[in-house]
Parts: structure tokens; C-alpha cells; sequence
């Protein structure tokens, strides 16, 4: 009998510190990656809340040179990427700091393609597709959401097309990845409740993938737990430093699912409104997710099931669909109690963008080419994508 080969991948950072205090280790990483010079890639957000200081008083103790690259927008562009790289260039650096959330992240895993490989960033949409080795990375996380820290995904918006380009590629993973919760605790109740959603809606997804794994499953049942525990009493009280470090916790497990399971639909169709109306991804992420997991129902009714355990219904003496159906009302709950807005419209007023119907047949036709849809449980056509749409709104 003919065996199908089928091969899994797993990848994660050579090394990965998590923990009150995580931070203090920065210079004394860089070094021991070989960096002397490196560029400190971050946003506003972060210096105006006095994290970059934080990071650059222990360069400074360290007598370590570096530079500072601060103007990495929500949802970072190729603009944004080639800015960087002209910093990175002029200011002679030789490795790299990425301190902040997915936004952060994503910047710095574009400059360094860029400066490793040559080119734009563009050349490097899709998998694999570049040839040679970042430069010596340290990712420091400040949100519990994203895992961008961890993962070898980088989405940055092309601006000429208004459409978030996903670059899949195991060389951007960091080198060392640095989750500290004392980095966290000024994170205001809106952006926790977003990053949180972000999550769960990759653990999610990556536990109802076609390619997920008793490896990925492992990371992403232990996530959705965590989650479902400590993220409302993050939100409710950012000082309250066991839900911090716990959230710590379940985003780096839900990257470890998503990078090695990928994801669905969910991040397929939030891409369109991240790079349509610059919307921010991860209450994106939290409006489609009970929709498209509706959609997808059908195809992992045991999956939605324990997902719902794990969530803390109480799925005894229900047949598998009565139990599937209450993870969605878990994750409706959940997104209701931390202040998710109801729907895509209301998204929009809260940003000033104005989200249209109009708009949903061409956001439509770029999901359906987003990479990350190829291993969604469920294959929607177009009038299905559509139609979730007009059910988020």
C-alpha cells in the first residue's frame, strides 16, 4: 500500500524568556548574538508611555551603542519598512531590537529582509521566500496578543493596493524572544481586551486548522484556558500582575498553535479591514471570529465542542452540535465583557473610518487570495465571505 508523505513543521525562537524582570537580559542577548549596534524599531505608543526608556537605560548601563526607529504605525506599511531600513543603513547598525506589540514586530522582520536580502519588501510576500539570514534579532514584547514576538509572519500594507501583504517565512523568526509583564502592566483596558481577542483568535484557529497537530493542539487547548481565565481580570485591573503574566503565557502558546498550524478565515478577512481602513487587527480579529466560527461549525463540531470545555461551559448531557454551538456564545460573552464593539460598523465610528457595504465585494476578492484562508476547516465561496461580512457589520 502507497504511503502519503506528509511532513509538519514546528518553529519557534532559539530562545524565549518570559517572566517578571525578562527585560533585564536585552543587552547581554544582543551580544551574545554577535550584535554591537542595534536599531531599536518601535512607535510612539511605546515612548510616550516610557518603555523605550526603560529598554535604552539598560543599553546605556550596558554601554551599548544603538539607534532608535519610532515612527511604526498600528498597522506598519512598506512605507514604514524601507524608512526603517534608511535608518538601519545610515546609522551603520548591526542587529535588532523590535520592542512593542505585532506593529513593532512586523516592522522590524521587514527591515531586516530588506537588509539581509536586498530588494523591497514586497519581493518577499507569500512563503519562503527569501534567501539569506536576518540579522541578529531580539523581539521584546509589550502586548499579550499578537505572539508576532515568536512567529515567522510578518504582514505589512501595501500602500498602493490597500491590502495587507502576508510574508510567511521561518527566517524572520527572532532569534531570542522577551516577554516581560512589567512591560505590560501601563496597557490601557482597550488595547489588553483587543490583544487578548487577538489570542484567542489565533488559538482558535489554529486548533480547528487543516494542518494542526497533536504539538499544536497542546499549545492552543492550554491558550483558549488561559484566556477564558485571566483575560477579563487583566482588562478589569492591568496592575494585577498574575493575569499579566499569565496572558504572557497564553498569547505565546496561541503562537506557537497559529505558527505552526496557521490560521483561517478569520485573519483572511481581517487583513481586508486593516488594509481598507486601517483598523486596528485585533478587534478585527474579535468581531469576525464568532462568525466565521459559525461558518465553520460543520466541518470540526467535536473541535468547537471541547473548545467550549475549555472555555468553561458546561457541555454534560449535550448532544456534540448543542455543544459546539455554546463556544460561540463563550466567545460572544467573553468579547461582550471586554468591551469589543458589537460590529464592524461600530468599529469604524470608534476610529472614525466609515466601514461600507459597498465595500465588502472587493475586501471579499482579496480574502479569498489571503494565505492565510488555505487552511481554514471550511472552503467558503465568495458569496459565503460576503455574507459573513454583512453578518459582522
Amino acid at each position: 500500500m502507497a504511503v502519503q508523505e506528509q511532513v509538519y513543521g514546528f518553529f519557534i525562537p532559539s530562545v524565549t524568556l518570559i517572566g517578571i524582570g525578562a527585560s533585564k537580559a536585552i543587552p547581554e542577548k544582543i551580544k551574545a548574538l554577535g550584535g554591537s549596534k542595534p536599531l531599536i524599531v518601535t512607535d510612539m505608543g511605546i515612548v510616550k508611555a516610557g518603555i523605550l526608556k526603560q529598554i535604552t537605560d539598560l543599553l546605556d548601563a550596558a554601554k551599548m551603542a544603538y539607534s532608535v526607529y519610532d515612527e511604526t504605525i498600528p498597522n506598519p506599511t512598506d512605507d514604514n519598512v524601507h524608512k526603517g531600513v534608511e535608518v538601519y543603513k545610515k546609522n551603520k547598525c548591526d542587529s535588532l531590537i523590535t520592542l512593542g506589540g505585532g506593529s513593532s514586530h512586523d516592522c522590524g522582520k521587514g527591515i531586516g529582509l530588506v537588509i539581509a536580502n536586498g530588494g523591497r519588501i514586497h519581493d518577499f510576500e507569500g512563503v519562503d521566500k527569501s534567501s539569506k539570514p536576518m540579522p541578529p534579532y531580539v523581539a521584546v514584547n509589550t502586548t499579550a496578543g499578537t505572539a508576532s514576538e515568536m512567529t515567522r509572519f510578518c504582514i505589512i500594507t501595501d500602500t498602493s493596493r490597500k491590502v495587507k501583504m502576508a510574508i510567511v517565512d521561518w527566517r524572520v523568526t527572532p532569534s531570542i524572544a522577551l516577554d516581560d509583564p512589567l512591560l505590560m502592566m501601563g496597557m490601557p483596558p482597550a488595547l489588553t481586551a483587543a490583544t487578548g481577542m487577538d489570542a484567542l483568535t489565533h488559538a482558535v484557529e489554529a486548533y480547528v486548522s487543516t494542518i494542526a497537530t497533536p504539538m499544536t493542539d497542546a499549545c492552543a487547548e492550554q491558550a483558549i484556558t488561559l484566556i477564558a481565565t485571566f483575560l477579563r481580570r487583566a482588562v478589569a485591573n492591568g496592575r494585577d500582575i498574575e493575569a499579566r503574566e499569565r496572558m504572557c503565557f497564553a498569547q505565546y502558546l496561541a503562537g506557537m498553535a497559529f505558527n505552526n498550524a496557521s490560521l483561517g478565515h478569520v485573519h483572511a478577512m481581517a487583513h481586508q479591514l486593516g488594509g481598507f481602513y486601517d483598523l486596528p487587527h485585533g478587534e478585527c480579529n474579535a468581531i469576525l471570529l464568532p462568525h466565521v466560527s459559525q461558518f465553520n461549525l460543520i466541518a470540526k463540531l467535536d473541535r468547537f465542542a471541547r473548545i467550549a470545555e475549555l472555555m468553561g461551559e458546561n457541555i454534560s448531557g449535550l448532544s456534540v452540535r448543542d455543544a459546539a454551538e455554546k463556544a460561540i456564545c463563550a466567545i460572544k460573552r467573553l468579547s461582550a465583557d471586554v468591551g469589543i464593539p458589537s460590529g464592524l460598523v461600530a468599529l469604524g465610528k470608534r476610529y472614525g473610518k466609515d466601514v461600507k457595504a459597498k465595500d465588502i465585494a472587493i475586501m471579499t476578492k482579496n480574502a479569498q487570495k489571503d494565505a492565510c484562508g488555505l487552511t481554514n476547516p471550511r472552503c467558503p465561496n465568495d458569496a459565503d465571505v460576503a455574507a459573513i461580512y454583512e453578518a459582522a457589520m
